[in-house]
């Protein structure tokens, strides 16, 4: 057989852009056909294509520019050139079309009709991948998640919201055992995830939970800032502590919301609407669209998305003679920009804008009745949220990985509560301000490699600046009373391994080194000077875990991890006082079992025992009185079991559950003063679970579905010690829903709380009246949302 060299050639005449890829052109024939021993290395597809070329001695050309651009993984073996070629492409937008000659012809697949694709608001609610093919990228080195070594949730953004639209993480958590929140507000609510959970209120200590959005620290303190998951792509929770990989804050865990990314190829748009109604209440609508187009196909795109939310009210006032007093309103959208290079970098810029406004809190007293207060004037609620991402990535054909991230936050937000006295006879306002601004870098280099071993390291720069500022106001006069300023500035990095012993076992090492400071001030002379205005921290926080995979479908995992925030300045019990608060840190160890469904049915489950040690525990508290105060209440023990499962008996037909039971307990000089039964930390239930059954027909003309949905959340308590001790939760929900999609068309139908269920979900609303035991947030009354989505 006769050789010919390969070449480059440029095309001419009717398609002048388009490079000629003659790869080691050998005279067709037989070969084609025969089994050939293929041996190539990791590289790019036309480097492959040209070594599977010479190697076999079939001829295979190609006109796409874009292979040098596509990585490939080694292949070994003796296969035909089809079957090679089969390999080579799987995964790639390319194909391999044989010719009468015996050669093959490397061309871009034809792109499906992308109605299917768009026919359900895939931008809005995303389809979940089947668990076997879920992939950690919340791990920073893309483990799969069999051979993740710790427990990590997805939320199923099509079946976790309680209404059947996209709502916040508040909304999603209902679905999820391991995820528990205050219910103070849409944009006030704290989340908490496995039990890890400070106090009820808050204030100047950093959150409990870090959320991410993109690589992007979101929050840094204070409450979920209540981003709608509109076009959100994955959420990801990792449970316990993530100092390693996180830093500072991340002592529960962290929760990642990964956005649908800019397409480079081809356009889509999507809407959806509905309308909700509430028995008693008044209506309730959103809506929300996205356009994705791309302005240089495979260069550059753009993708954007509006919406706006308005929540019906259903608390009503007996004093103002108000109606509905709780309704709110969200408007928000994001915008996205890709650039990739022909090169291999991508660029992103992304930008976000929220606007919550509440009208009224959303609680009642339980001597009014379970959905009426009596209050002399509105206590209104309003947050505003910017977000700005920059990007700069690159994969190389080895597996490397670089990703450097930059982000800043900015979040205004002011409250204002009925402070009046039970004597007084004209109304005293108490209001709260808070500015904060987040700002994050991070770059990070890590590689995957297909033997199993990974490595990330990385260098992370975070400086956040909090002010809090507050006045008491009468009927002729507003006063400042003592705020306090608190400024954040640390440098970190970070260096993670794991390391395949074999086929089967994999160990996991890791560290985290933090040198930061944080300064403190006060907005005004405080009556005490006996506080610290500024201090440093240094500190090292390992990580150690296992995965041992038993079968191909089965791990088993351990993990021990720890967990640090930072300490600062707060405000002091009384009026006119400041005081400092000390670092707080945990410990937690934990083992589980994880089973992955290969395939479209079967089942997935995973089953996970936990203990935390929690010292030096920081909470936002407040007095008898309603003034707030910060305090490092104590040490915790927390012992968890949790499971999941997903099962797929048949196609179409699904069933899903999950569990939490939680210990908690608390000592210290709160805790020991108090009863033993209430040493618990606060908003942690003993036992919460939720299941759901769906049935999904499939055909070329329709799609309809329908679904039931319960879930239980077990008693808990406000907070740590008998002040504290005051009962909300311990109630079941029931849901339905049923759909049809025709068309391109997704009609819904969602009935909640069906057995219209009175109960008490947070057991405050004022905290200038809170003392009284007699506030409770109900839940929503039986409601009924229907719904419109269309994607094309």
């Amino acid at each position: 057989m006769t050789s010919r060299a390969g070449s480059w050639r440029r095309a001419r005449g009717g398609n002048a852009v388009g490079a000629v890829l003659a790869f080691a052109l050998f005279s067709a024939g037989p070969a084609c056909a025969r089994d050939v021993v293929v041996g190539l290395r990791p590289s790019t597809l036309d480097v492959a294509l040209t070594g599977l070329s010479r190697a076999a001695g079939v001829e295979i050309i190609s006109t796409e520019p874009g292979l040098r651009l596509v990585p490939t993984r080694g292949l070994r073996g003796r296969m035909s050139v089809r079957a090679a070629l089969a390999k080579l492409l799987s995964g790639t937008p390319y194909r391999a079309v044989a010719l009468p000659s015996g050669a093959f012809r490397i061309e871009r697949a034809p792109v499906a009709r992308p109605a299917p694709r768009r026919v359900r608001p895939a931008p809005m609610r995303p389809e979940r991948p089947p668990a076997g093919d879920v992939v950690v990228t919340a791990s920073k080195q893309d483990i799969p998640l069999l051979r993740y070594p710790g427990s990590v949730t997805m939320i199923d953004l099509t079946t976790a919201t309680p209404l059947g639209v996209v709502g916040s993480l508040v909304d999603a958590a209902r679905g999820v055992p391991v995820l528990q929140s205050t219910q103070l507000g849409r944009g006030r609510n704290k989340l908490f995830i496995r039990g890890v959970a400070d106090s009820s209120f808050s204030g100047s200590t950093q959150s409990p939970t870090s959320i991410y959005l993109d690589d992007v620290q979101l929050t840094y303190s204070g409450p979920d800032p209540g981003l709608r998951l509109y076009d959100i792509q994955s959420v990801e929770v990792l449970e316990g502590p993530q100092g390693t990989l996180y830093g500072s804050g991340a002592i529960g865990g962290v929760i990642r919301l990964t956005s649908a990314p800019v397409d480079l190829r081809a356009s889509a748009a999507g809407v959806i609407a509905g309308a909700t109604a509430t028995e008693g209440g008044s209506l309730g609508t959103d809506v929300a669209a996205m356009l994705n187009l791309p302005v240089v196909r495979e260069r550059l795109g753009v993708r954007a998305l509006v919406y706006g939310v308005r929540g019906g009210g259903y608390i009503h006032d007996a004093r103002r003679g108000l109606a509905d007093i709780n309704s709110d309103r969200t408007v928000g959208g994001r915008l996205g920009v890709r650039f990739d290079t022909a090169d291999g970098w991508r660029i992103e810029a992304s930008g976000a804008a929220q606007r919550i406004t509440a009208n009224d809190g959303q609680y009642s007293e339980g001597t009014a009745g379970p959905l009426t207060r009596r209050s002399i004037i509105a206590q209104p609620f309003e947050s505003d949220l910017t977000f700005g991402r920059l990007a700069l990535a690159r994969r190389w054909s080895s597996g490397l990985h670089l990703l450097t991230a930059t982000g800043i936050v900015g979040y205004h937000s002011t409250e204002q509560f009925d402070a009046t006295p039970a004597t007084a006879s004209a109304p005293i306002i108490y209001r709260s301000r808070r500015s904060k601004r987040l700002e994050s870098h991070e770059t990070r280099l890590s590689r995957t490699l297909e033997s199993g071993d990974s490595w990330v390291v990385g260098v992370t720069i975070v400086g956040d600046r909090d002010i809090l500022t507050r006045t008491v106001a009468g009927p002729t006069t507003e006063r400042s009373i003592i705020g306090v300023t608190n400024v954040t500035k640390s440098t970190s990095v970070f260096g993670e391994m794991t390391v395949a012993l074999g086929s089967s076992l994999s160990l996991t090492a890791g560290a985290r080194g933090t040198a930061g400071r944080t300064d403190g001030s006060p907005s005004a002379t405080p009556v005490s000077g006996s506080f610290v205005r500024g201090r440093s921290t240094r500190r090292v926080d390992p990580t150690l875990a296992a995965s041992w995979q038993i079968a191909s479908d089965l791990a088993v995992f351990s993990r021990f991890q720890t967990g640090y925030r930072t300490g600062g300045l707060s405000v002091a019990p009384g009026i006119g006082r400041v005081a400092d608060y000390r670092s707080d840190s945990i410990t937690v160890g934990e083992v589980g079992v994880r089973h992955v469904r290969h395939g479209t049915h079967g089942v997935a489950a995973s089953l996970g025992v936990s203990v935390a040690r929690w010292r030096d525990i920081q909470a936002d508290l407040i007095n008898r009185r309603g003034l707030p105060y910060t305090d490092n209440l104590g040490d915790a023990r927390i012992q968890t079991l949790e499971g999941t499962l997903d099962w797929i008996p048949l196609t179409g037909f699904q069933v899903q559950g999950a569990f939490l039971l939680t210990d908690t307990l608390v000592s210290g000089p709160v805790a020991d003063l108090s009863s033993p039964d209430n040493r618990r930390l606060p908003n942690t239930p003993p036992f919460a679970a939720h299941a759901a059954v769906s049935y999904r027909w499939k055909s070329a003309a329709m799609a309809p579905y329908v679904q039931a949905t319960g879930d239980y959340v077990g008693r808990s308590v406000l907070g740590t010690g008998d002040l504290f001790d005051i009962s909300q939760g311990d109630y079941a929900v029931l849901g339905m829903a049923a759909g049809v999609r025709v068309a391109g068309v997704d009609v819904s139908l969602t009935l909640d709380n069906l057995a219209n269920a009175h109960a008490n979900r947070f057991a405050f609303g004022n905290p200038f009246s809170f003392a009284l035991r007699d506030q409770q947030t109900p839940l929503r009354p039986r409601s009924v949302r229907l719904g419109v989505s269309y994607g094309w």
